[in-house]
């Protein structure tokens, strides 16, 4: 019997990676082994992206190979998946003939079916979106220290600029006691960390019928044995309260770092937006986490040239981020997406002016955040060990509670899945370098 190979390549956010495992593990149960070179493979699938404009062209450009490569071999089955298959659908089926299928997000829980229609000959496009409840049956996840698990899907916030609600539908949970027992079996793997994800985490529960919401499940989480470490994203600034500050704070497995997009430092840019807070309210909201946890640590979104962004808005923007003083930033500029409420806004901030912003943005964080680097040399701090190269002089990498990598030697020779503690000697913007002590 002839060996047959798969090739994933995805786009975009963590919940992709997760849906990607999801495709893997149901392949490799019809008996296809993963492949790291697309021309080797025998079924490929692209699982998108559509939030940015960027990643949309990346994938139109990835097809052009992956039609040279059937070609030569009309037999090689090719899907899509996520964001930009749910957007397009039949369009894309019909306008892109080296397609075989379109799965948009929903899809995926029954994958199987996907995939045997599609070995069978089959195609078609399946973009059905099933807001009223959501389950992810067990699948068969590789060994990871650390690992997604993805808590909900969907997001009712609406923002102006987001494709999100339209790709994803509505906000809903999963039930708790699926989520813990994902879990233990994870741990049971040798996993010692789990990334909790949605597009907005701090929704969770509202639709289901047992009383619970984030905070209570993050204590669920954190009382589960062998577990070490809890991260999650995203956060929605609007939804972000006390009890979620109180939660991170009481729950010592809870990372100390936060990702909670501000998108804007202009109150006219956020209400054109839809993002249903003003900078006054974000702001309160970080002293309020600040003086529960005083050693939090911060990141942010910003997108760079929103529809009339003025020079003022922009520099209100600067005002924030240094005001807040973040560990880091991922900035990006404003590209219209069909859909939308701001897609019908003229974009009119001209594209070299949104570059120059986002250039001084990142210099800008950038200057601020080499005053903070000079402030770790010399602390200790506690690794987790998710990577071994021994042909290195750093030999050990990893992450500290604050979300910071970090790379190390150590006279000892260390397992996958230790912690440690490591005296840092140099500190730069992507990466810590120390010793284990």
């Amino acid at each position: 019997m002839t060996t047959k190979h798969y090739f994933i390549y995805t786009f975009g956010c963590a919940m992709n990676e997760y849906d990607t495992e999801r495709i893997a593990a149901a392949l490799e149960a019809k008996g296809y082994i993963p492949s790291d070179k697309v021309n080797d493979s025998d079924f490929i699938v692209l699982n998108t992206c559509s939030v940015r404009e960027k990643p949309q062209v990346k994938i139109l450009s990835y097809l052009g190979q992956i039609r040279l490569l059937k070609e030569k071999n009309p037999n090689i089955i090719v899907g899509i998946s996520g964001c930009v298959a749910q957007q397009e659908g039949n369009k894309f089926l019909k306008n892109n003939k080296v397609v075989n299928f379109v799965m948009g997000t929903d899809a995926i829980s029954h994958i199987d079916n996907i995939i045997e229609r599609a070995i069978n000959g089959e195609r078609f496009a399946d973009t059905y979106i099933d807001s009223s409840s959501f389950s992810i049956s067990n699948f068969n996840r590789k060994d990871k220290i650390a690992a997604n698990v993805t808590i909900m899907k969907g997001c009712n916030n609406f923002c102006s600029y987001c494709i999100v609600p339209y790709v994803r539908g509505r906000e809903v949970s999963r039930p708790s006691t699926e989520i813990l027992n994902e879990i233990k079996s994870l741990i049971d793997k040798g996993a010692k960390e789990v990334c909790l994800l949605g597009q907005n985490v701090n929704s969770y529960g509202k639709n289901l019928s047992e009383d619970i919401n984030f905070p209570k499940l993050l204590s669920m989480v954190n009382k589960i044995d062998g577990l070490e470490r809890i991260r999650f994203v995203t956060s929605h600034p609007k939804d972000f309260s006390i009890n979620m500050i109180n939660a991170m704070a009481e729950n010592e497995k809870v990372y100390r770092y936060l990702h909670l997009p501000l998108q804007s430092g202009s109150n006219i840019i956020l209400k054109a937006m839809n993002r249903k807070y003003t900078y006054e309210d974000y702001k309160e909201k970080i002293e309020l986490a600040r003086k529960i946890m005083p050693d939090i640590e911060f990141s942010s979104d910003f997108i760079i040239g929103f529809p009339n962004e003025t020079d003022e808005d922009f520099n209100a923007t600067l005002k924030a981020v240094e005001e807040i003083g973040y560990d880091r930033i991922f900035a990006f500029n404003y590209s219209p997406r069909p859909g939308t409420k701001a897609f019908d806004i003229e974009d009119n901030v001209p594209a070299n002016v949104k570059s120059e912003r986002l250039n001084t943005l990142f210099t800008f964080q950038d200057s601020l955040y080499d005053k903070k680097l000079t402030e770790m040399k010399g602390i200790t701090t506690q690794v987790l060990v998710t990577d071994i190269d021994e042909t290195k002089e750093y030999s050990y990498y990893g992450l500290n509670i604050y979300n910071r990598k970090v790379a190390f030697s150590s006279k000892n020779k260390l397992e996958y899945g230790s912690i440690v503690n490591v005296l840092i000697d140099t500190a730069k913007r992507n990466c810590m370098y120390g010793i284990e002590v």
